[in-house]
């Protein structure tokens, strides 16, 4: 099963890209975020004749997220999820499915905006709330995947400059601890399994040629329970469509289990 994550930065003006992107890269089981659309006017049927159904949970020009499967009669969902008990947020942020067997948590992180912004007090308050669901989660659901915009970069490994981006806001010691916190639950950085080394990013900032000259972060992960460890085959970030015209400023992750 091969599962990725990768926020779209508004799924209409972002649907060519997905659906070749789809064409090319096979995935089984897609997380998207910022999909910026309401309910309504979520593009099924471009999605059916991509070969995948989809379940979504989105608002009007912000935020939104779906998780979409092949379409293979096999891969059907179970269990939906759009809100958590003691999360009082009408913000679309958090999907949750079961999907071939594998519980599957999308997330579209708060971002926070700066450090000491009331935004960033509520980023830490919807982390401790997701970790409260997500302890339940794996308890249920072992076979968990917790994938998503993070808006977090983990280490130090994940900025393209820590020295200049210091303990700002993504960077800063308590968002830090709170994804810690919530992967001591038993999740585990896929990428992290594979790749050691910093310089490897799936955000870059439309200015300053970012993208060109390597200027990015790394704060789109995907987890997996410890259940699936053993599972686990490859884990990439896939920089290709953040090359392609009008991209989003967020490229695809992916992990490849063998389940």
């Amino acid at each position: 099963m091969k599962i990725a994550s990768w926020n779209v930065n508004s799924l209409k003006v972002r649907i060519p890209h997905l659906t070749q992107w789809l064409a090319d890269a096979q995935p089984d089981v897609v997380a998207l975020q910022e999909t910026k659309l309401e309910d309504a006017k979520f593009p099924v049927d471009e999605l059916t004749a991509a070969g995948y159904h989809a379940v979504y949970s989105g608002q009007k020009t912000y935020n939104g997220v779906a998780i979409l499967a092949r379409n293979n009669g096999e891969l059907k969902f179970d269990d939906v999820v759009t809100d958590i008990p003691g999360l009082d947020d009408p913000q679309r942020r958090i999907l949750a499915a079961t999907v071939g067997g594998v519980r599957v948590v999308d997330l579209y992180v708060v971002n926070g905006k700066a450090v000491g912004d009331e935004k960033y007090e509520y980023k830490l308050h919807w982390l401790e709330r997701v970790r409260a669901f997500l302890e339940q989660e794996i308890k249920r659901h072992p076979r968990l995947v917790v994938l998503g915009d993070f808006n977090i970069a983990p280490d130090s490994r994940d900025v393209y400059d820590p020295d200049s981006w210091g303990e700002e806001v993504l960077c800063s010691p308590p968002e830090r601890a709170a994804l810690k916190d919530i992967t001591e639950l038993g999740l585990n950085d896929s990428f992290r399994m594979f790749e050691q080394d910093g310089g490897h990013y799936s955000w870059w900032d439309y200015r300053q040629g970012a993208f060109r000259r390597n200027m990015g972060l790394r704060i789109d992960l995907i987890l997996l329970g410890d259940a699936l460890k053993s599972s686990v085959k490859a884990a990439a970030i896939d920089r290709e469509p953040r090359r392609w015209e009008r991209p989003s400023d967020h490229t695809p992750v992916t992990v490849d289990l063998d389940i």
